[in-house]
C-alpha cells in the first residue's frame, strides 16, 4: 500500500534507445511518471515492448538516453551503493558455490545487515525450500533456484524491490502460494515495488496500480488503479470486482496494441 514515509519513484523525460548497425532502436519512449512510495506497481504489455528495459532503468542497470530517475531524493546508483535496492530477475543468478542458506544470507550481508539465521530460515520456509538449506544451486531444479533467488531479494528488506517475472519458472501451485504469501512480507517492510509480469490475474492480485505498456517503444497505454481489499484471498479472487479489473486490463492490452503473448492466468 502507498506510504508517504517511503521513497517514491520519479521519471522525468526518461527514454531509452539502443544503438545498432541500422541506427538507434527506441525501446522506451519519453516518460514522465511517479510511482507512490510503498506501493506495488505492475508493468504489463506485449512481449518485447520494453517492460524489462524500464525496470532496468529504474534499477540503474541501464542508463537513460534522456531524462532522469529519482527514488526519493536519490539516484538508483545511490540506493545500490547503500544496498537499499534489490532485484529478482527471471534468471536466478545464484552463486554456485554457496548453499541455499548461504545465497539467502548473502542478501543480508550485502545490505550490511547483521547475521540472522532465524530470518534466513523463515524466508527459506516461505518459499518452500525447507530441507534444502544445505543444497547448492546445481542440486536444485530451475523453479527451486528461482524461489531461492526471491528469498535472497527479500532478505535485505530493501526500500526498493524490483521483480522481473520472478514467478515465471515456478509450477502453478508454488506460484499461487507465493502470490498469496509474499505481499504480506513486502508490505511489512514497506518496500516501494515494481513487478514485470505476463499474467493479468497476477498483476491484479499483487498490484496497487497497473501500467499497461504499448508495443515498443514503450509508452503508457493505460494506467489502472486496483481498488481491491487486502489480503486478496480466495474470496477477493472469486469476486466480480476482481474479474472486472482483469477484464479492464485485458481490454487495455487489446485496444490499439500489436499482438503479443499475455496470459489470462
Amino acid at each position: 500500500m502507498p506510504d508517504a514515509q517511503r521513497p517514491d519513484i520519479r521519471l522525468t523525460g526518461v527514454s531509452k534507445s539502443f544503438g545498432g548497425p541500422a541506427g538507434e532502436i527506441p525501446a522506451v519512449a519519453p516518460l514522465d511518471l511517479r510511482l507512490a512510495g510503498g506501493s506495488m506497481t505492475a508493468l504489463v504489455g506485449p512481449s518485447g515492448c520494453g517492460k524489462s528495459t524500464l525496470l532496468r532503468l529504474i534499477a540503474g542497470l541501464e542508463r537513460p538516453s534522456t531524462g532522469e530517475i529519482r527514488i526519493g531524493e536519490e539516484t538508483p546508483d545511490d540506493l545500490r551503493k547503500r544496498a537499499a535496492l534489490s532485484v529478482a530477475f527471471q534468471d536466478a543468478a545464484l552463486l554456485p558455490w554457496r548453499t541455499v542458506a548461504g545465497n539467502v544470507a548473502l542478501g543480508r550481508s550485502l545490505a550490511r545487515r547483521p547475521r540472522d539465521a532465524g530470518a534466513v530460515s523463515e524466508l527459506i520456509e516461505l518459499v518452500g525450500l525447507s530441507g534444502f538449506e544445505g543444497r547448492r544451486p546445481a542440486e536444485l531444479s530451475g523453479g527451486m533456484r528461482q524461489r531461492a533467488a526471491i528469498a535472497r531479494a527479500m532478505a535485505s528488506a530493501p526500500e526498493l524491490l524490483l521483480l522481473d517475472e520472478p514467478f515465471g519458472a515456478l509450477d502453478e501451485l508454488t506460484r499461487d502460494r507465493l502470490n498469496a504469501e509474499l505481499p504480506a512480507l513486502w508490505e511489512a517492510h514497506g518496500a516501494t515495488s515494481v513487478l514485470v509480469t505476463h499474467s493479468v490475474a497476477e498483476a491484479v492480485r499483487l498490484a496497487d496500480r497497473i501500467l499497461v505498456l504499448s508495443p515498443r517503444p514503450a509508452r503508457i497505454a493505460a494506467d489502472i488503479a486496483v481498488d481491491l481489499p487486502r489480503p486478496r484471498d480466495g474470496v477477493v479472487l472469486a469476486s466480480e470486482a476482481f474479474r472486472e479489473t482483469c477484464g479492464q486490463v485485458s481490454a487495455a492490452l487489446r485496444d490499439g496494441q500489436a499482438p503479443g503473448r499475455l496470459a489470462a492466468q
